[in-house]
């Protein structure tokens, strides 16, 4: 089973953004999340096609199951 955290944001011409993150440490914190997030806003490392990122649109944990099949 795989998890991500998925990080929403808008940019500066009206898109989301997302940064997703591999197995994020459970519980997941939500007051940490929105620090980490502001953090990253402020900090103006990232951009996208649809400019920086200007503000937090949402957090969501992604649980995906994988079955494989061996087919030989």
């Amino acid at each position: 089973m795989a998890k991500t955290l998925e990080l929403q944001f808008a940019t500066e011409f009206g898109k989301t953004a997302k940064i997703t993150v591999d197995n994020p440490k459970e519980p997941v914190n939500e007051e940490v999340v929105k620090l980490s997030m502001a953090q990253i806003i402020a900090a103006n490392i990232f951009t996208t096609g649809s400019g920086n990122l200007v503000s937090a649109k949402g957090a969501r944990v992604i649980d995906r199951n994988v079955t494989d099949y061996e087919l030989a």
